[in-house]
């Protein structure tokens, strides 16, 4: 069975590795040649070479059957997809709102499911089922304190009739991101949306019931009334956000630098309904009925006898996990747990917990089963992860029932109880040794996973864990569920509690020794480094332990990489609708521009652009330009000045601008600026002085125009500028120096700019096209687009191909993120 379920597992994977789906007909014959090989393999011995190839043959029909079932529910779901034709139009729904809304600073979002559709013009659309949807207020989100007027309260499994404007699942597309397409997949959403809210609609926007009982509706009802309460309780508390997290496991309203902290001290997965405190509940319930149960319920009745109390106890603890998964909305990772709880659980009421290695092999295969894309996130590997190597480094050490010893214990045992504090000793020991194990045993796969580790994370566990999980979570839901002024009082002891311990952490998360940063290893230096800890953690008596720190020195060793000397590496993020690039010589790195603000506190700085340069193991750059003030271009500057050492900052914003009051070095573009690193020349053309000295220019007028030269071939990285500005570099003695390899085509390929005489000027072979997908502007302008490719440019653009990489040596060579890391969700 282990092997058939490993099999399955391995499938999978390989099936979230491929770049498009097998059809149908394909997926139906593998499961029939799973079938056979099954047969096959009963007809095999059980001993020697028979069991050897029993082993073999059930692994491949696990494989067989894998591949097929992840293909089969992956197409089940991309089905559902919305037309292209239909992006951008408006539709209008009517359907119930699906899940807690968030609210934040320009309106609220929230998933939507649709019942029906109301027909238009050119017929009646095929609306996906799920949407996940904004209602934005009136605005930008620098100047709006809070909802507008004009967006109603929204509230869960409200029965409403919405005028939508939708577009296909699309997310940013880099090396090492985040990756936002399947994320919707997972949840079941394939398609996103805002609510329009224009006088002349045809169908106005109304709310037609304001419940609708569903059982779903009535879990995100229940949810709202706990959030809305825990909030009342706890008016103006820092870190009221926290307690709801633990209670519902809405995780939105925690601000970024409270997240830095708890990231740094390697505590996040505390600040969550995780399976830690799933379990950690789940053990207390049934603990606390099997008290009771035990003792009849303080009746005579002799319950025991009927139903033994650990039967009872474990349908206690399935039943309490169960009702807290709900309260967290029901998450793919929450159920991820209540999966392996109610595996285990099934196990012991058959009498079939025998071997802790079956167990979580039948648990790997259920979550699997309900969710194959669960293996694409760090959690599901770090949870199974950390199971498997206690169970590894417990063999021979601790005993191999060290870990069922807790929850099952003897007739003999209880009656031959050690002295407590013998048993507290012991506890702590067992526990000390078990926080060690995993701490060394997860720390390859940690920075494989996050290319860094948190060096105070094991003393921070240590505090957090025990504080959060016996007293923080559960005096939070008791707080949430009692009545005034009771609950008040609980949930701020709860609160005070949180906020001391965010004290002691936010002192940890400061030392400059708290978290080892590293670029992510390559997969032999993880797996040198896995076969080394494993041998470090192997049984008493097993030879030479110590020769698995020689498997560590790739990965301690594990240096940045660099351009050769005499080339050069591009790199243009994909940040949606904004510029930023990074430029990569033998030595040195520049970034111009930083990509946009999203919101107060998420930008391309801290959501693309330092995520990625840390996944390097990146941590200073020598040169930060930001061409101009607007918000796609600096929307990113303060979070990288903030988490990456830079030198120097050039750019043509304001001297009181915050960015010129973060840099370390500031300086103002002006043409003529010019300096050479590692064979590149870097020269500045624009802006002249008259341009700051007059009050009439725009800031994309006062763009910093930056030429970067490796030979013969060079980029030519423009920022905003307009036809005016291009026509005064075309005529100006900087004319000769616009010859270009590539050019970063200007405002984003808008109408009033890439004029016919400047790309003559330029005579690019390649033109990279920074804009967002479906973005408001509509960039690049269709003419202006094949203005491009009537002169016979390539042209690229990161809405369609995710980052693009450009490599300069004797020639110029051009990587799309999209194309070398193609996955049969992109574009779907």
């Amino acid at each position: 069975m282990r092997s058939a379920i490993l099999g399955f597992a391995a499938g999978i994977a390989l099936l979230q590795m491929q770049a498009e789906l097998l059809p149908f007909e394909w997926h139906m014959a593998l499961l029939a040649a799973a079938a056979v090989l099954l047969l096959m393999a009963w007809r095999l011995g059980r001993t020697g070479i028979g069991a050897v190839l029993r082993i073999a043959v059930f692994n491949i029909a696990g494989i067989c059957v894998g591949f097929a079932w992840g293909g089969l529910y992956a197409q089940y779901h991309l089905d559902q997809e919305l037309p292209v034709a239909w992006e951008g139009q408006e539709v209008t729904v009517v359907g119930t709102v699906d899940s807690l809304p968030y609210r934040f600073e320009r309106g609220v979002r929230f998933n939507f499911l649709v019942e029906t559709i109301a027909p238009q013009v050119n017929g009646t659309p095929p609306i996906p089922s799920r949407l996940s949807l904004a209602w934005y207020s009136a605005g930008p989100f620098e100047n709006t304190e809070a909802i507008s007027p004009a967006v109603p309260q929204v509230q869960p499994g409200e029965r409403w009739q919405l005028t939508l404007r939708l577009k296909r699942p699309h997310g940013t597309a880099n090396p090492n991101g985040f990756d936002y397409e399947v994320w919707l997949l997972e949840q079941g959403v394939r398609a996103t949306g805002t609510v329009r809210s224009d006088a002349q609609l045809a169908y106005k926007n109304q709310r037609l019931q304001a419940f609708v009982q569903t059982p779903a509706n009535i879990v995100q009802y229940c949810r709202g009334w706990l959030r809305d309460r825990i909030l009342a309780a706890l008016p103006n508390q820092k870190y009221a956000n926290v307690i709801v997290a633990l209670v519902i496991g809405d995780q939105r309203a925690i601000e970024q630098s409270e997240w830095e902290i708890f990231n740094r001290t390697g505590v996040g997965h505390l600040v969550a309904i995780s399976g830690l405190h799933i379990t950690m509940i789940a053990g207390l319930f049934a603990a606390f009925v099997g008290f009771l149960w035990r003792r009849s319920f303080f009746t005579r009745a002799q319950l025991p006898l009927i139903l033994p109390a650990p039967k009872v106890a474990v349908l206690a603890g399935l039943a309490a996990a169960l009702i807290y998964v709900l309260l967290a909305g029901f998450g793919v990772p929450a159920q991820r747990t209540l999966y392996m709880l109610a595996v285990v659980g099934m196990a012991f009421w058959m009498g079939r917990l025998t071997h802790v290695s079956y167990v979580l092999c039948l648990a790997l295969g259920v979550v699997l089963l309900a969710d194959p894309w669960a293996l694409l996130w760090p959690g599901f590997w770090l949870s199974f992860g950390a199971v498997a190597i206690i169970l590894f480094a417990s063999s021979g050490r601790i005993g191999s029932d060290a870990i069922a010893e807790p929850v099952v214990m003897t007739a003999i045992e209880r009656h031959r109880k050690p002295p407590r504090a013998v048993m507290l000793w012991r506890a702590i020991r067992a526990g000390a040794y078990t926080q060690y194990i995993v701490t060394l045993g997860l720390l390859p796969l940690t920075l494989l996973l996050f290319g860094q580790y948190s060096l105070v994370s094991p003393l921070a566990n240590a505090i957090a864990i025990p504080l959060i999980t016996l007293l923080v979570a559960p005096l939070s839901l008791l707080g949430s569920i009692l009545p005034p002024p009771l609950s008040t009082w609980i949930l701020r002891s709860a609160h005070a509690m949180v906020e001391w311990l965010v004290g002691v952490l936010s002192w940890m998360s400061s030392q400059p020794f708290a978290v080892w940063q590293t670029p992510l290893p390559a997969m032999w230096m993880f797996l040198l480094a896995l076969a080394g800890t494993l041998l470090l953690l192997a049984p008493r008596g097993w030879p030479a332990r110590w020769l698995g720190l020689f498997g560590w020195l790739p990965l301690l060793l594990n240096a940045p990489t660099w351009p050769e000397e005499g080339k050069m590496q591009v790199t243009a993020f994909d940040v949606g609708q904004g510029m930023a690039l990074l430029v990569e010589t033998a030595e040195h790195r520049l970034l111009y521009d930083t990509g946009p603000a999203y919101s107060r506190e998420s930008d391309g700085g801290n959501r693309v652009i330092v995520p990625y340069l840390k996944s390097r193991g990146i941590n200073h750059l020598d040169v930060v330009v930001v061409s101009h003030s607007d918000n796609d271009h600096s929307g990113g500057a303060l979070s990288v000045l903030k988490d990456i050492s830079v030198d120097r900052v050039y750019s043509s914003l304001s001297p009181a601008s915050p960015i010129v009051q973060a840099a370390p070095d500031h300086r103002r573009c002006l043409a003529g600026q010019h300096w050479r690193w590692d064979g590149a020349e870097f020269s500045m053309l624009y802006p002249v002085q008259s341009i700051y000295d007059s009050d009439k220019w725009k800031p994309n007028a006062r763009s910093c125009v930056l030429k970067v030269s490796l030979g013969k071939n060079s980029i030519l990285l423009p920022g905003d500028i307009e036809a005016i500005q291009e026509d005064e570099l075309v005529n100006s003695p900087a004319a000769a120096s616009l010859r270009a390899t590539v050019l970063l085509a200007p405002h984003h390929g808008s109408g009033t700019s890439s004029t016919e005489a400047f790309l003559r000027a330029v005579n690019p072979e390649v033109a990279l096209f920074q804009v967002g997908y479906r973005n408001r502007f509509n960039h690049p302008k269709p003419a202006v687009f094949e203005r491009y490719a009537q002169m016979g440019i390539r042209r690229m653009r990161n809405d369609e191909a995710g980052a693009i990489t450009v490599h300069f040596d004797k020639g110029v060579t051009v990587q799309e993120y999209r194309r070398e890391h193609a996955r049969y969700w992109y574009g779907r």
